[in-house]
């Protein structure tokens, strides 16, 4: 079994993984954009494979009626993503340790993408959510 781990820049949150991962999504959305100063690169796993230590220390920002996202309340470090009422939690690329397995996916939110950069690989993009 797959066992990854990550945290935060200061430490107050880290977290384990278990179980492969889902390929990275990048997401153009303008909220992800202002949030991360670029675009998200996120897996996900499912909520049981995922052990959170530092829960106290994440702060829970409702970010939409439908989601939120979750940072260290100490360094500000973007670390998570949640649907409301689903099993999953997003996961930021950047927060994993060195060494993990993640494989790209495909680009969503494309027509929402900042005008300073070029998405030029190729790799499926969606205007939207996805297809």
């Amino acid at each position: 079994m797959e066992i990854n781990q990550g945290g935060c820049l200061c430490g107050a949150v880290r977290f384990k993984t278990r179980g492969n991962l889902r390929e990275l999504i990048f997401c153009h959305c303008s909220q992800c954009r202002k949030q991360t100063g670029l675009y998200y690169a996120a897996t996900n796993v499912l909520d049981s494979e995922m052990e959170l230590r530092g829960a106290d220390d994440v702060t829970w920002y409702r970010s939409s009626k439908e989601a939120q996202r979750g940072f260290c309340r100490h360094c500000g470090s973007a670390l998570f993503w949640k649907a409301d009422g689903l099993d999953y939690t997003s996961i930021l690329a950047g927060t994993f340790d060195s060494s993990v397995k993640l494989k790209p996916g495909y680009h969503i939110f494309c027509a929402d993408k900042g005008d300073y950069y070029e998405i030029d690989d190729d790799l499926p993009h969606f205007a939207g959510p996805s297809a």
